[in-house]
């Protein structure tokens, strides 16, 4: 999907990235090196075939003058920091970062250099496979995820901080955020903004019952997993990582949502219980911010096709039914 996000470099910024990042003996030659990869929705980045031969990718950040949601603002330093970690103290397969540049000196945003996995996105792959097949591979995304899960941090938050005592001050923060990036941009939600908004409020007694912070991808789903013959090669785009409530993870959504896929195998390979009436609760106020998101992110991105936003309104519509409240005719 295009996105006014996508911060587009001509060849010649591409060489001098390269450069940089490897060293002048690595620039390639002629101007068949770089391809932009196709499925990303936020970032633009690009698979470079370096003069030795090695393939990498430059995954680069929105413009600077292009204004994005607040909990967007610092990404490509959060998505960093994810991998380094996930790195570090899990044995989840991310690519390592090779190098990362924040002085945009060479660009107007930052961007960072990883190795090109050379595996299939499965989310385009999903609707023509075998549902047999796909129950396997969501069940090692619920493997995944759990690994990343059990790393344990020192406070709730972005992982470049700063760092809170309590979830629920942060979630609810989170949820603010998007609602007055909403607000902002004069985002139709198809509801008063006062009444969603009171909704996060009258239930966050459950977000109470969240006292250890845990790594959290928050957008681990088929989209941002690589694949070949039945094994899990790669797991990308952590931009969105932070400190926080397990149950908050994206895959969990269909538990709520049932558009938003059959969450059986996630859970089964996560090893997830049945919910408790208080998790139940936070989950549901998750899916009303995930949901918020989808409606309002396509107005920062330009979106000129309806369909995420139209799709991402039906959601909240069914949302609010559930928690009492009934759309006018």
């Amino acid at each position: 999907m295009e996105s006014i996000t996508k911060n587009r470099q001509s060849l010649d910024t591409l060489r001098a990235m390269v450069a940089r990042a490897y060293g002048d003996h690595q620039v390639p030659q002629g101007d068949d090196w770089a391809t932009e990869l196709g499925f990303g929705l936020y970032n633009v980045a690009y698979r470079i075939r370096l003069r030795d031969g090695a393939q990498v990718v430059v995954k680069i950040a929105p413009p600077s003058d292009v204004e994005v949601l607040t909990y967007e603002r610092g990404a490509m330093a959060t998505e960093v920091a994810a991998l380094r970690l996930l790195r570090e103290r899990t044995t989840v397969p991310v690519p390592d970062v090779h190098f990362s540049d924040d002085s945009h000196e060479l660009c107007d945003a930052d961007y960072f250099f990883m190795p090109f996995i050379d595996a299939d996105n499965l989310g385009p792959l999903c609707d023509s496979m075998p549902a047999a097949e796909r129950v396997v591979y969501n069940e090692a995304i619920g493997q995944a995820n759990r690994e990343i899960n059990s790393v344990v941090g020192d406070g709730f938050g972005p992982l470049t901080g700063p760092l809170q005592a309590s979830w629920r001050a942060v979630f609810l923060g989170m949820a603010e955020d998007v609602l007055r990036d909403g607000q902002r941009r004069s985002v139709d939600l198809g509801w008063d903004y006062e009444l969603v908004r009171g909704l996060f409020s009258a239930h966050a007694d459950c977000l109470d019952e969240v006292l250890e912070p845990r790594l959290v991808e928050w957008d681990l789903w088929e989209g941002n997993v690589m694949v070949r013959e039945g094994k899990l090669l790669g797991i990308i785009d952590h931009e969105r990582a932070l400190w926080g409530d397990p149950l908050i993870e994206v895959l969990f959504t269909g538990i709520d949502l049932p558009e938003f896929g059959d969450p059986a195998a996630f859970m089964r390979g996560y090893g997830q219980k049945p919910l408790t009436p208080g998790e139940q609760q936070r989950r549901r106020l998750y899916s009303l911010h995930v949901v918020l998101v989808l409606i309002i992110e396509t107005v920062y991105r330009g979106h000129t096709d309806p369909g995420q936003y139209d799709w991402a309104r039906k959601q909240l519509d069914q949302l609010m039914t559930m928690f009492g409240h009934r759309a006018e005719l």
